[in-house]
């Protein structure tokens, strides 16, 4: 099996980035799967969905050659993982705009003559690791914790039929804490593809 892991930040030396490597080191502990890290920042990706994308949308076009190339490694993998820093309470917007362009009509989903939506990544398991940097606490209060996930796992994922395996907020980036995320990363990576997700929700 295989897992494509997207880190979006723009220093390689972030906690970003040391959980998404803890998490590749959990999957290839296993002698059984493999890993490709993707770093947006790193290969330049452009988020700004532009005309090219906008012409995709309608079916007027082809994807551009950057959307299809993330198209086609997510087409190799079994797995997504998306590890960011949560920013204003949602994705960085590198991650956002990846997405906006990259999971585009035809691909991810297609909308039926009737109007309905056909998901078309039934086949993908996602797993999600966001770094916030306010406690559990404050999250819980205000419900951010809820709207991420509503916004995240549910409004993304779910439309287009992916299943998400984990989703996961790591909570402070204090250095108790930043050794505390490392574990659960390499952890949930060591688990990424045991049955029905073992290793946490």
């Amino acid at each position: 099996m295989h897992a494509l892991i997207v880190a979006s930040h723009p220093d390689p030396r972030s906690l970003t980035h040391a959980v998404a490597h803890a998490f590749a080191q959990g999957v290839e502990e296993t002698g059984q799967h493999t890993t490709e890290l993707a770093d947006l920042a790193a290969e330049g990706f452009q988020p700004a969905f532009n005309p090219a994308d906008r012409a995709a949308f309608l079916s007027k076009a082809s994807v551009p050659p950057d959307v299809q190339r993330e198209q086609e490694r997510i087409d190799r993998s079994d797995a997504l993982v998306l590890v960011y820093p949560v920013y204003w309470w949602s994705f960085p917007g590198q991650l956002k705009g990846w997405i906006d362009r990259v999971f585009s009509n035809g691909w991810a989903y297609s909308e039926t003559p009737e109007g309905a939506i056909e998901k078309r990544l039934g086949r993908l398991a996602v797993h999600l690791l966001g770094i916030g940097a306010a406690d559990e606490g404050t999250y819980a209060r205000h419900g951010y914790d809820k709207a991420l996930r509503t916004q995240i796992d549910h409004g993304i994922f779910d439309y287009c039929g992916a299943r998400v395996v984990n989703s996961t907020i790591l909570y402070g980036i204090d250095s108790a804490s930043t050794a505390s995320h490392i574990a659960t990363a390499r952890e949930r990576g060591r688990n990424a593809f045991a049955p029905q997700g073992a290793g946490g929700a």
